[in-house]
């Protein structure tokens, strides 16, 4: 499992789990995501999708992604499919931490090519696109914590 943690100072875990909470905001932090389509009214309860496009230039696909389990404030467990590539599980997870919340951001793949291909220098791939995901998350907190 490709593991990546980013620490967010001066922020709860519950002005994170807030834009997590957030489908509409999905695109803004997760790399690889150029559009939502439809965010379930229920996110993020469990069972609730998001709808994207995802892709690079012209090569774009659309899917989905489902909440699996939730702890409000605390984890979000996604499942993302990227047909025809396969789907993967996400797993994030918030501490509370003296300076603000440290999350911890695991993704591994479950089925389809995905999976078969999985190997060290996918899950350093894997690894170095969520850095910049959970830089992007950061970012989105903050930016929420100065409009307020």
């Amino acid at each position: 499992m490709a593991l990546t943690t980013s620490d967010v100072p001066g922020a709860r875990p519950s002005a994170v789990f807030a834009v997590l909470a957030d489908g509409w905001s999905y695109a803004d932090w997760v790399v690889g995501t150029k559009e939502i389509r439809a965010v379930d009214k229920s996110w993020p309860a469990v069972g609730a999708r998001i709808r994207y496009a995802v892709g690079a230039g012209p090569l774009t696909f659309t899917d989905v992604t489902e909440v699996r389990a939730v702890e409000t404030d605390r984890s979000l467990v996604l499942e993302a499919r990227g047909w025809p590539a396969g789907t993967v599980g996400i797993r994030l997870r918030l501490e509370e931490t003296t300076a603000g919340t440290r999350i911890a951001m695991g993704e591994e793949p479950e089925r389809g090519p995905a999976r078969w291909l999985h190997s060290r220098l996918t899950e350093f791939m894997v690894f170095q696109r969520n850095r910049v995901t959970l830089r992007r998350l950061r970012r989105l907190v903050h930016d929420q914590a100065d409009r307020a």
